[in-house]
């Protein structure tokens, strides 16, 4: 179905075709009725209209690409956007991506971000996943003369020389085990060798799908990228053979699934948030209804496609659950509060204002994301730089004083009571210093400084419940950044094709990047849960990231070591 066209006030404007020698010719002859300074603007001028004319017939350019071309890379550290309005481009960050650098110190006095130490390389105790080989002296022994001195014995240093070398290999290798078979001339009975000791039934093992589920949901690569990549190493893996290993893991490590489910239900403090996702399956329904009757359709019908974002705070351990489908993120966020205990109060949540974030059933104390609301002057500073300025270093204040809570450790109570005493006036003195714009009439409400400012204060009890219950968060960034594995997915793969395809991939995110947060081996937790499935579908509670090693040593076997 075609979009309506927008009509537009006034006459359609007519083009013309120009060239750029006429142009410049044409500022050459004004030339002298111009002073210097007008003619170097108008000349800048026609340069930078050529250039866009070029680069909007251009095949594949978009408006996020001139935007990044003319303006550089987007950042909301107030480092820079203050010095890109004409500020003093101090180091006082102010904001998420910079707390505790400096956030608070005045305009000009800022100190320099001093250099990293270190020259970028990592040395050989940072691979903790290295293949590690014991190499014997040749010629010398514990004990033996010392072959320099003649007088004394040698001995074994505590630490040995540390030589690392790194090679490539194939994500996947295959092995091609060949098996003697012996024939009885008299009775022709074949005898076959067994199969070495720690091969399995199945051609594709536990390594194998872990790998391929990392590969696909943990980094973005298509099954059509990494066919190619395998076979290029000569091991064939068609994208078919690869969504069938990945969907029996996803129902293999299901009960852990379900589990982490239960489990961020119970949490103290929630995270949510979504981003678009295009399923096939879903999108065709969308088009055969419209091509329909309009008058059989329900009136609202939802048609939009999201990947929801959960991530849950609970006994201490951090869980992301992603779900795609056509529900929001708080209808997705009430589906697993279902399953919270009764008698616990009711969770923190953490998200941005939009009402998707809260729908459904939800019976939450919500906080609202200072993020999403420094964002507003980020976006505007350019033309109210001085406002914007002064708002940027008052919040980041803020972030710096949650930064030093973070370095020192402080449980939830602390917190508060330390963000009581160093933030609370600074938020108060914001308050009075926005109330006041609009009550003097110093900024237009329609504007967007205006906006911006009635976006905050609109939301003020949630963005400040940092200052009021122990645990709430300024702002909504780690959910933000879990949703960047679905991004990359979208982004790479463009979309899935079927409900289950999402679902598939949803469980494989959901345990990839729990483990992640919880500082676990991703390999190493996919492998354990498919390799014990038995045992994870019977008691699942002892399978989670932070605790699966102990039920591997209750088996007596040891985690899988990573390739």
């Amino acid at each position: 179905m075609s979009r309506p066209r927008i009509k537009r006030k006034g006459p359609e404007p007519k083009r013309r075709e120009l060239k750029l020698v006429d142009l410049k010719a044409i500022v050459e002859r004004a030339k002298p009725a111009l002073s210097p300074e007008d003619h170097a603007t108008l000349s800048a001028a026609v340069d930078t209209l050529a250039f866009l004319t070029q680069e909007l017939e251009a095949k594949g350019t978009t408006i996020d690409r001139l935007r990044r071309m003319l303006f550089g890379a987007k950042t909301e550290k107030t480092s820079h956007v203050v010095g890109g309005a004409g500020g003093t481009g101090g180091e006082a960050t102010g904001g998420p991506e910079g707390a505790g650098s400096g956030a608070g110190a005045p305009a000009g006095e800022a100190k320099a971000k001093p250099k990293a130490p270190g020259h970028g390389r990592n040395g050989a105790a940072a691979y903790v996943g290295a293949e590690q080989v014991k190499v014997a002296h040749t010629s010398l022994k514990s004990g033996d003369p010392c072959p320099e001195c003649k007088q004394g014995k040698v001995y074994p240093l505590a630490e040995p020389a540390l030589l690392l070398r790194v090679r490539a290999m194939a994500p996947l290798r295959a092995f091609r085990y060949e098996l003697d078979r012996l024939r009885c001339n008299a009775c022709l009975e074949v005898f076959t060798a067994e199969a070495p000791e720690g091969v399995g039934p199945d051609k594709y093992d536990e390594t194998a799908t872990s790998m391929i589920g990392l590969l696909r949901y943990g980094t973005g690569l298509p099954f059509n990228r990494i066919a190619r990549l395998e076979k290029g190493f000569g091991i064939p893996l068609p994208p078919p053979t690869q969504w069938e290993v990945v969907a029996r893991a996803a129902g293999l490590m299901a009960p852990a699934h379900e589990e982490l489910c239960r489990q961020a239900a119970q949490g103290k403090l929630l995270h949510n948030d979504d981003t678009g996702m295009k399923v096939l399956e879903l999108m065709a329904e969308s088009r055969h209804e419209a091509d329909g009757d309009d008058d059989e359709r329900p009136s609202g019908e939802r048609t939009g496609v999201y990947t929801s974002g959960i991530v849950a705070v609970a006994g201490g351990h951090r869980i992301a659950l992603f779900f795609t489908g056509r529900r929001h993120a708080g209808e997705n966020l009430a589906e697993v509060l279902a399953h919270r205990l009764a008698e616990l109060p009711p969770p923190i949540q953490m998200c941005d204002a939009l009402a998707a974030n809260t729908a459904g059933q939800l019976k939450t104390i919500v906080a609202g994301c200072n993020a999403h609301g420094r964002r507003q002057f980020v976006e505007v500073i350019n033309n109210f730089p001085d406002e914007c300025q002064h708002v940027l270093e008052e919040l980041g204040k803020v972030y710096k004083n949650d930064a030093c809570a973070r370095e020192q450790k402080m449980s939830d109570d602390e917190r508060l009571r330390f963000h009581q005493a160093e933030s609370k006036q600074v938020m108060d003195d914001l308050n009075t210093w926005m109330e006041a714009q609009f009550a003097e009439h110093k900024v237009e409400p329609h504007s967007g400084l205006g906006k911006a400012i009635k976006y905050m204060l609109t939301h003020w009890p949630k963005l400040t419940l940092f200052l009021e219950k122990p645990g709430a968060p300024l702002d909504n960034s780690i959910c933000e950044r879990a949703l960047k594995m679905a991004i990359c997915h979208r982004k790479n793969s463009l979309f899935y094709k079927t409900l289950n395809g999402a679902h598939v991939g949803d469980v494989h995110m959901s345990m990839i990047h729990t483990s992640e947060l919880n500082g676990v081996n991703p390999f190493d937790y996919l492998v354990a849960l498919q390799r014990h499935h038995d045992k994870v579908a019977e008691y699942p509670s002892d399978w989670m990231p932070w605790n699966y090693h102990e039920a591997l040593a209750r088996l007596g076997v040891g985690p899988c070591r990573s390739p």
